[in-house]
């Protein structure tokens, strides 16, 4: 359902009406060797069409733990709408799957790699599924430079007692590090359907772990369409701002001005 192309205009076609005035591309997992100039396309789209101009922040890949990472940074931070980047740490398929080898989040080489980041003032997108986030935390207690945004609200994919337990316990040691935000996106579960309340529990929840200045709306498209459709995203997320109690001037925030802030867009502000 993924394989057809998703530009700016297919994107622009999904928001339904919304007014989306800024997006950040999260790199796309494109063959590895082309990292680079995948962030070149992304500049050349931004170029292309008209206002809003998106992407309007890149999220770019390289990996972090290479020997060349310092050299592979400079040549990514050398493109204007570069603000992050994500390399995923090795996981676990199951939570009972814990690695422990290089790659994973008990790698050592884990705190100078994410230095280099703050070197040159980018921030580092975690992606990790719920199972791993109090391992992350106690990473990033090693690393308080460095501005994370945790993807997908942690990835909370078990929804019983005990699976939100361990999310629970793991989006809370990460929101007791100032530096650390989180994503409201991608609620999808794999072989379930949609439930607009019970997602919304979710959000609402997240929002009261890491309060409403640390918390960004992401749509995660095109991925999350294979689940919902944006309005839906919307509706739902709205759902979960209220029920965690946030007025008209706190949900902006949620809905767009903290990402505009962590990410440094700038010139959409009105």
């Amino acid at each position: 359902a993924l394989c057809r192309d998703f530009g700016v205009p297919e994107l622009r076609q999904s928001f339904g009406g919304a007014p989306v005035v800024a997006t950040v591309h999260v790199e796309a997992e494109r063959e590895r060797a082309e990292a680079l100039a995948e962030t070149r396309w992304l500049h050349e789209q931004h170029a292309r069409y008209g206002l809003p101009k998106f992407p309007s922040a890149v999220v770019a890949w390289i990996d972090l733990l290479a020997a060349d990472a310092d050299e592979r940074l400079a040549e990514q931070a050398a493109y204007p709408l570069v603000r992050g980047v994500r390399f995923k740490p090795v996981t676990g398929r199951k939570p009972d799957d814990r690695p422990t080898g290089a790659g994973s989040l008990h790698d050592k080489r884990w705190p100078e790699a994410l230095e280099r980041l703050a070197h040159h003032g980018l921030r580092w997108d975690l992606r990790v599924p719920f199972w791993h986030l109090e391992e992350a935390a106690a990473m990033l207690a090693k690393v308080p430079s460095v501005p994370v945004a945790v993807e997908h609200t942690g990835l909370p994919w078990d929804r019983s007692a005990a699976g939100l337990a361990v999310w629970r316990r793991g989006m809370q040691a990460l929101a007791a590090l100032p530096r650390v935000h989180v994503k409201l996106s991608e609620f999808g579960l794999r072989d379930q359907p949609w439930s607009t309340p019970d997602n919304a529990r979710i959000v609402a929840e997240a929002v009261a772990i890491f309060g409403w200045r640390r918390c960004m709306f992401g749509s995660n498209f095109p991925v999350a369409s294979l689940r919902a459709y944006y309005t839906e995203l919307i509706d739902m997320t709205q759902q979960g701002l209220e029920l965690a109690g946030l007025d008209e001037a706190r949900r902006q925030a949620v809905w767009c001005d903290n990402a505009l802030d962590f990410y440094a867009i700038a010139e959409v502000r009105p």
